[in-house]
């Protein structure tokens, strides 16, 4: 994110809300943008944006050029979450780097705003020489800089890998190759030489004098090529307008969503290429799929079924517990004390069944009575005396 399409919106909206505004003073910049001071102030100026690839540039003009100061480009890329709001000077949000500020009162101000600080500014017109023609804006051009390239060494790594080349498809980001694969059912690590050569035979069948128009434009809309995708999907985004993308509300991506057939889909197939990148796809990855990886599913979402009756609560039984369950069945506990007594008296008093073989009863002899100390002491004398003991002088 943000893609070709996302940035010629930026340029439609900043065109469109901007168009009839006058700015005032000096171009605000925070401490932590990733981009230098615009040297340029003004009593009155002007603001007006376009788009190629991935890179927009913004056009400060004095509205009275003999008095102001000359005219200062600003060549921005979004990176990975840069987008402009038109908000209230007052109201200002959070990661605004770079702020415009209206002559009216209230002031309203157009700013840069990039929560995680990988998009850049430069000063100048210039648009980065090492990327290639836009893939929206100069289609033809395009097409022309890749077929004749095709010698190029870049073309022998996998053609997910070269859609992100900006040399050559300038303008194609990570969701845009996934929905242009996905259409024409290319896998993402087919080469992609094999891939595009493919293109000139068809580049001249489709140039055959002998067609008529109606017949090459119906031939191009029967089977469009990988190029004519690197446009026409772009371009289903940027035609939607506010139905997929809206600029005055980067965060809702409920619609964009519903679009997508194949980026962040359940139930597609995902892997990383050698730039780290996920490419998600359908169905084979590939001659050039990086070897010790496995394609992963995107977890399809649980469709809505019938309630079942719900269970009691189990409770969780955690190893340790089922541990002391085991050792519990292996050794019963042994009963209290008083719980063996009472049992051994329920056993005695039970009616015995049977004779008791080859055992004795014992029955315990009853206590006799407490005797008076003088007549123990003469009864042990006495069988001392029967024994032929010596008398105790």
């Amino acid at each position: 994110m943000p893609e070709c399409p996302e940035l010629h919106l930026a340029g439609r909206f900043i065109n469109g809300a901007c168009g009839a505004l006058v700015f005032a003073g000096g171009v605000e910049r925070s401490a932590v943008g990733r981009g230098p001071e615009v040297p340029f102030r003004s009593e009155a100026y002007s603001i007006s944006a376009i788009a190629r690839g991935k890179e927009l540039r913004l056009t400060l003009s004095a509205l009275d050029p003999a008095a102001g100061p000359p005219a200062q480009d600003l060549v921005f890329r979004f990176g990975m979450s840069g987008s402009f709001r038109l908000c209230p000077a007052a109201e200002l949000p959070r990661h605004a780097h770079l702020r415009f500020l209206t002559r009216e009162s209230p002031p309203r101000a157009l700013c840069f705003v990039d929560p995680r600080r990988f998009g850049s500014w430069r000063l100048g017109d210039a648009w980065q020489p090492e990327r290639g023609p836009c893939v929206v804006s100069e289609y033809q051009a395009f097409r022309e800089n890749v077929l004749k390239n095709l010698e190029d060494r870049a073309f022998d790594k996998p053609i997910c890998e070269v859609l992100l080349n900006q040399k050559y498809f300038n303008g194609i980001g990570n969701y845009l190759r996934a929905e242009i694969l996905y259409r024409l059912k290319i896998p993402p690590f087919e080469k992609a030489r094999t891939v595009l050569e493919a293109l000139k035979e068809q580049e001249r069948r489709k140039k055959d004098p002998s067609l008529t128009l109606s017949k090459k434009v119906k031939l191009r809309q029967e089977s469009p090529d990988l190029l004519e995708l690197c446009h026409t999907v772009p371009m289903e985004v940027i035609t939607a307008e506010k139905q997929l993308l809206d600029p005055e509300h980067p965060d809702n991506y409920s619609a964009f969503k519903n679009w997508l057939q194949c980026y962040l889909v359940p139930g597609m197939s995902s892997l990383r290429d050698r730039s780290g990148r996920t490419i998600w796809f359908q169905g084979e990855a590939g001659p050039m799929a990086p070897k010790g990886q496995r394609p992963r599913k995107t977890p399809r979402k649980k469709s809505p079924e019938l309630k079942a009756e719900p269970e009691a609560p189990r409770a969780e039984v955690t190893p340790r517990a089922s541990k002391q369950r085991r050792r519990a069945a292996a050794n019963p506990p042994r009963l209290e004390e008083k719980e063996v007594k009472e049992e051994q008296k329920e056993q005695a008093d039970r009616p015995r069944r049977g004779r008791a073989r080859g055992r004795r009863t014992v029955t315990a002899a009853p206590a006799s009575p407490e005797e008076p100390q003088s007549v123990r002491r003469s009864r042990r004398t006495s069988a001392g005396r029967s024994r032929g003991a010596a008398p105790a002088v």
